[in-house]
């Protein structure tokens, strides 16, 4: 059996400038994950054969997986956008391109990425079990991918699925650690895979090994040194769709008399996360401070703009909270619900905080910030 995991995450800040290509955000990873198990399928060999997939996270529990006829793409029994169908087929392309056998595997998923009864924590389960889903199969196969190979391939297998993110939460995962993210010139790679992008007519199609070897316009993803600072995190028992939110300001900040405020707020949220990412190069709390103080406040200038909920009561009392006790704090991703992030610095009563969460009916998540040790990669 092959077992490999994949980290959830949290923004820290950066978060909607982000979708756009070439902004900035930093992430961290967490240490809850998503486990990807294989084995070698018990009907690989019969006249019918088949695989399947079982996972807490589809609501009939399991599916059935076939290959079709004509070149061996994974299909399954039912006709959905799914990311580990998936990634499955990103990295058998790789196969199948370097000429090599394909083969039927039975596929396991376990998530600590929720609160036990089933609701998401926004921890980013959709790209964690991407990740995972795309260091068992290449394992599986044979195929060494470094870090930024296992971003890659799993940002062209959820863009199959839902083209709308950024990336970051993947690059989190796959990266792990505290992350600064670049996000890619999307029309770049959609050409480059000849897929029609916003209208315009596709490009020449290119192998996913040479692309996956390929500088990627505008993309970066780097490790950044750990802050003596300490994340801290409250769950406000509220799931939020990201894709959804994304799209919501997005649809809301492209009138004609929002333009402008929208453009300001990618230049202001630009500088921030420069002058951040600086600041946590340099161990420099003020600083640091000082930087989630100003994208806790171009956020609620972009909710002002688009009309669109980003700090909910919930979250605003979080950080009230937070700021009482010492710490900086913010709604972390899309917001609309789902957690919220205070750094502590040395000497904060973290456990009061918490406690003090608890009252106000906020869910403290013991999480820490999960470091891959390259047994994973």
């Amino acid at each position: 059996m092959i077992s490999q995991s994949a980290p959830g995450k949290l923004y820290i800040a950066g978060e909607y400038a982000v979708v756009e290509p070439g902004h900035q955000a930093v992430l961290v990873a967490v240490d809850r994950f998503i486990t990807v198990r294989i084995t070698q399928a018990e009907d690989g060999g019969s006249a019918d054969p088949a695989g399947h997939i079982s996972s807490s996270l589809y609501e009939a529990q399991s599916l059935t997986w076939y290959r079709r006829p004509e070149d061996g793409v994974v299909m399954v029994d039912k006709q959905f956008n799914d990311y580990v169908v998936s990634a499955i087929r990103m990295v058998e392309q790789m196969v199948r391109e370097a000429g090599d056998p394909l083969r039927y595997f039975d596929l396991d998923v376990s998530s600590e990425l929720d609160d036990g009864s089933g609701h998401k924590l926004g921890l980013g389960s959709s790209s964690a079990v991407t990740v995972a889903t795309v260091r068992a199969v290449a394992r599986f196969y044979g195929l060494a991918l470094d870090d930024m190979a296992v971003y890659k391939l799993a940002l062209l297998a959820t863009d199959a699925v839902q083209p709308i993110g950024s990336g970051g939460d993947i690059a989190a995962s796959s990266f792990t650690g505290w992350v600064a993210y670049t996000s890619p010139d999307r029309a770049w790679l959609h050409r480059m895979r000849g897929i029609p992008d916003m209208g315009n007519a596709p490009g020449g199609s290119i192998e996913v090994n040479e692309l996956v070897r390929m500088d990627w316009p505008l993309l970066s993803i780097r490790r950044l040194p750990a802050p003596r600072l300490t994340l801290s995190v409250g769950w406000t028992g509220s799931p939020a769709s990201t894709p959804r939110l994304v799209a919501d300001v997005q649809a809301h900040t492209r009138g004609a008399q929002d333009v402008a405020a929208y453009m300001a707020f990618l230049q202001e949220s630009e500088s921030c996360l420069s002058a951040l990412i600086q600041a946590l190069e340099d161990d420099d709390a003020e600083a640091i401070g000082l930087r989630i103080r100003q994208g806790r406040r171009l956020l609620l200038g972009l909710s002002r703009t688009s009309g669109i909920v980003i700090e909910t009561p919930p979250l605003r009392r979080l950080v009230e909270i937070a700021q009482e006790h010492g710490a900086v704090a913010k709604s972390s991703g899309a917001g609309g619900g789902d957690c919220g992030i205070a750094l502590c610095p040395p000497g904060t009563d973290a456990a009061a905080m918490r406690s003090a969460w608890e009252s106000a009916g906020i869910q403290p998540l013991d999480l820490h910030v999960h470091v891959h040790d390259g047994a994973d990669s």
